[in-house]
């Protein structure tokens, strides 16, 4: 099979700045099926710049991005809300509408993206998801009942609802102490693996990132300047990562 038949984001060129800024310059990256890659980078470096990109929130200056083949620039507005029931994104504060229980925070996408789905088939998805991720208990709670843990789950959980392909993680175990980052860490990792999704996360976690990544890369001065194994970066003797790796991510 041609490499290009596995991937399902492909990036060519893309380039995006803010006035002077330039955030991004000219970064080209594929993703292949089934794979979990992590995008390290100092603040302010794009990460969660080229997150927006990929889920079409925000428009590059230049460059082309394929989802499974598809050029989302060349989209309509609803070719790309069909597009992007195949992607789960989970924001950085969970994102959890404080005004709905769980059960109404997970139905809100599936009414969303088919309004055509039955009540009963909307309760039993509601269930198996809350299950995949053992939040049962909490279907009928407000937000403000629940732990960051707990808000982390049902977040996720309302991230999966839709079965999507491709799913992208902004800061996944931010404000979490250890022992829930890896409990999330690895939930993450188990649904990857269940589902068979593909996953692209951004995190300074490095407990989140060595459980989780297939590869990763880091962007430093709006490029992709390293790229490879956890082990490989951690472990590297540029003196860059070394600063990083031993300063500035979060290590417990």
């Amino acid at each position: 099979m041609d490499m290009a038949d596995t991937r399902i984001v492909e990036i060519k060129n893309l380039s995006k700045r803010f006035d002077q800024l330039i955030v991004l310059d000219n970064i080209s990256l594929g993703v292949n099926r089934a794979e979990n890659l992590v995008v390290f980078g100092r603040s302010g470096q794009g990460k969660s710049v080229l997150l927006k990109c990929i889920i079409g929130l925000m428009k590059p200056d230049s460059g082309n991005i394929f989802i499974k083949g598809e050029n989302i620039s060349e989209l309509s507005v609803n070719e790309l809300n069909r597009l992007r029931k195949n992607i789960g994104f989970l924001f950085q504060g969970s994102a959890l509408y404080d005004s709905m229980t769980v059960r109404e925070n997970l139905t809100f996408p599936l009414k969303r993206h088919t309004p055509e789905i039955t009540q009963s088939t909307i309760n039993e998805k509601v269930l198996t998801t809350l299950e995949l991720v053992g939040l049962e208990e909490a279907i009928d709670k407000m937000p403000s009942e629940l732990s960051g843990g707990m808000k982390k789950r049902i977040a996720l959980a309302r991230s999966i609802i839709t079965d999507p392909e491709l799913m992208l993680y902004d800061e996944p175990t931010t404000g979490l102490d250890p022992i829930t980052t890896k409990e999330i860490s690895e939930l993450i990792l188990n649904l990857q693996k269940k589902l068979n999704m593909t996953s692209i996360a951004v995190t300074h976690d490095l407990i989140c990132a060595e459980i989780i990544a297939d590869r990763a890369i880091f962007l430093k001065e709006a490029k992709i300047a390293y790229e490879g194994r956890i082990p490989e970066l951690t472990g590297s003797t540029d003196p860059f990562l070394k600063n990083f790796f031993s300063n500035e991510i979060i290590k417990v």
